[in-house]
């Protein structure tokens, strides 16, 4: 938001992201993401402004259900089978984006939906990589943006949306409340 030329007071959710049985898959981040915003508006004593949540996951398999979601990887063992998993093929990144207007309560839910594509990769490398902190904090246990980057061949979509926060999304939306 910063290099849109917004300055956000961020506040962090406290819910747990338990991912919901029964729900499609391009539901879980949008649940997530309207989870968390609701969690910020119960906390906040602010009486306007805009709150803004997001949640994003990668899925590997076809979105119509059959394949597995991906969060973040608790260990090392976690993640080297996610990128295992990844390497030399197609999965796709869904972020669910909730936008609440504090004065009105006007909720709007929506999501992006990425391809992404990654080249193949040694265990050696996969190695090297979880040996930085970078891995574990991001759902399927990589960052576009950073040193794991090298290994996406290519991407259909958008690509602030594999970084988390599908700016041109949220711009949309914003237009919207």
């Amino acid at each position: 938001m910063r290099s849109h030329g917004y300055e956000p007071i961020v506040f962090p959710s406290h819910v747990t992201e338990d991912i919901p049985d029964h729900r499609d898959v391009y539901e879980v981040p949008m649940y997530l993401a309207l989870k968390k915003g609701l969690d910020v508006l119960q906390r906040t004593d602010h009486k306007d402004g805009i709150i803004i949540s997001a949640d994003t996951i990668v899925y590997l398999g076809d979105l119509k259900g059959e394949g597995s979601i991906m969060g973040k990887p608790s260990d090392r063992e976690e993640g080297f089978a996610m990128l295992s998993a990844l390497r030399n093929n197609t999965h796709y990144v869904i972020t669910g984006v909730c936008l609440i207007d504090i004065e009105t309560g006007i909720k709007r839910v929506s999501k992006e939906i990425t391809k992404v594509r990654f080249c193949d990769y040694s265990d050696e490398e996969l190695s090297d990589y979880l040996d930085t902190p970078e891995s574990y904090d991001k759902a399927g246990g990589y960052a576009i943006q950073g040193t794991f980057g090298k290994y996406v061949s290519e991407y259909e979509g958008s690509y602030d949306n594999v970084i988390g926060f599908p700016w041109a999304l949220i711009e949309k939306e914003l237009l919207l409340l």
